[in-house]
């Protein structure tokens, strides 16, 4: 089973309008006033503890275990943790947990992931994901190399049969320095034994593109795919599964392998309206609750090669936006998130992120939640930007993980729509990545992704969090921050 609660009730599901705020920041810059220019944060789960050993602070009573850290923790063939931790996925296990997740790596960082023989993919590229098995206490018992030879792994997204699909964010081709194409989906199991010949078959039926994330409708199978690119801005993407397929362990590879798997199913782009108007940049949106119509436009070749597919569209067929990261499905549809956008970079307005939510039963988009532009990130004051990753909470809301500019959150979004800080990253201005919890709720995985790269289990009193401005309504009583390295960690 995937980490995949019941998350009903983020939004009330009376649409996403109950959910919207515009965060501190100059509102202006994407309201055109003054007037909305309040800070509107909600308490969550308190003010965070500094940490003594100045690695993360998080609220009072919530502590956090170390369980892999780039270049010092050691992998059961030997070699070192691999660098540049980014998207993750969570599994129950019998004895505990399984975490899968990225290594974005796309030239010289080290340590690279290693390659393993029936697991690697292009043996020039040096990205990939690792496997961590965790035992019933969150201990760690081993970590292991689940796929190679992949490029710039940045986010992903579990699949309702219980896998990992990770994803390239790149449009590297075959040549002087990579012997195969980059850009596609893998699948990865987390049994290690399911991976070998099996997770480094690239889905090539899902494009060739700078992927960011997936999320994949359990009624349907349909996979939803966010592009993270510019020049011009990515598009939103669906893959419809041809007729008779059924979502199980290796099916996908199985459909890849197959004859004209290459092309098998649907690849589409979303188009959005508002009545007979065409929305060509979802950055036009700057009110929370803004709903647009979707349509979807097949698209004409899928691999991208030579024209990207992005660039295969007139902006008047497509809508496109700036930085579209990280997504979740829950509530009958996916949450997904737009990182920032400039005017500089084509954008028709300015935000430092958006998250909208689409419905397909509906064919809506909704935008929940706005940032403003932040105007000043290496202050600490309730001023986020950049959210990347995205994962919804079941007591809640959803967790956010900040990739901007200045101090670095774990940021909360409760389910009436207010901000708060879950984590700060108080080693360097590394980004957070990858938040997901593991499937009994106990636990909230997250990774710095650099500087060293290190992934996390966040631990402590659970419960709703608070929508006022006191120290929150957890469940528990609070014993202070903790930290500790591989299997240690204690209070304080």
């Amino acid at each position: 089973m995937t980490s995949t609660h019941s998350r009903r009730g983020f939004l009330g599901r009376g649409a996403a309008v109950g959910l919207g705020i515009a965060f501190a920041g100059s509102i202006d810059a994407i309201a055109g006033t003054a007037a909305n220019a309040a800070t509107r944060s909600g308490s969550g789960y308190g003010p965070l503890v500094p940490d003594p050993a100045k690695i993360l602070s998080l609220p009072q009573g919530f502590s956090y275990r170390i369980v892999a850290e780039a270049g010092k923790t050691v992998m059961e063939d030997g070699t070192l943790t691999p660098t540049d931790m980014d998207g993750m996925g969570a599994f129950r296990r019998d004895a505990g947990t399984t975490i899968i997740y990225n290594h974005e790596i796309s030239g010289t960082e080290a340590p690279p992931v290693p390659p393993v023989a029936g697991l690697t993919y292009d043996p020039k590229s040096r990205g990939g994901t690792t496997t961590i098995d965790l035992d019933r206490g969150g201990s760690r018992i081993r970590e292991y190399v689940s796929v190679a030879g992949t490029e710039n792994n940045c986010a992903g997204g579990v699949t309702p049969w219980g896998t990992w699909l990770t994803c390239e964010e790149t449009e590297t081709l075959a040549g002087a320095t990579r012997d195969k194409d980059h850009g596609y989906v893998f699948e990865v199991s987390p049994v290690q034994g399911q991976n070998p010949g099996q997770a480094n078959v690239p889905l090539k039926f899902l494009g060739r593109f700078a992927h960011e994330a997936v999320a994949v409708d359990p009624k349907t199978n349909i996979i939803y795919e966010t592009e993270d690119a510019g020049a011009p801005n990515g598009l939103y993407f669906r893959w419809v599964p041809p007729r008779g397929f059924t979502g199980k362990l290796h099916s996908l590879v199985d459909l890849a392998r197959s004859p004209g798997g290459d092309t098998a199913g649907s690849l589409q782009a979303m188009s959005c309206s508002r009545g007979n108007r065409h929305i060509a940049d979802l950055a036009e949106a700057t009110q929370p609750g803004t709903q647009y119509k979707v349509t979807w436009v097949d698209v004409p070749d899928r691999d991208g090669i030579p024209l990207s597919v992005r660039k295969q569209f007139t902006n008047d067929q497509v809508t496109r936006s700036r930085k579209l990261e990280g997504q979740w499905w829950a509530d009958d549809g996916v949450y997904f998130v737009a990182s920032f956008a400039r005017l500089s970079d084509g954008s028709v307005n300015e935000h430092d992120g958006q998250v909208w939510f689409y419905d397909p039963r509906k064919e809506t988009v909704t935008l929940t939640t706005i940032f403003g532009v932040n105007p000043n990130p290496d202050v600490d004051a309730d001023n986020y930007d950049g959210p990347d990753n995205i994962t919804v909470s079941p007591y809640g809301g959803v967790i956010l993980a900040e990739d901007g500019e200045g101090v670095q959150h774990l940021v909360g979004v409760t389910d009436q729509g207010k901000a708060y800080t879950m984590a700060r990253n108080d080693a360097n201005g590394s980004e957070f990545t990858g938040p997901v919890f593991s499937p009994d709720g106990k636990t909230l995985f997250a990774c710095v992704q650099s500087e060293p790269g290190r992934v996390f289990a966040i631990t402590g009193p659970w419960g709703r969090p608070g929508n006022g401005n006191g120290n929150g309504n957890g469940n528990g009583n609070g014993h202070g921050n903790g930290h500790g390295n591989g299997d240690g960690g204690h209070g304080r």
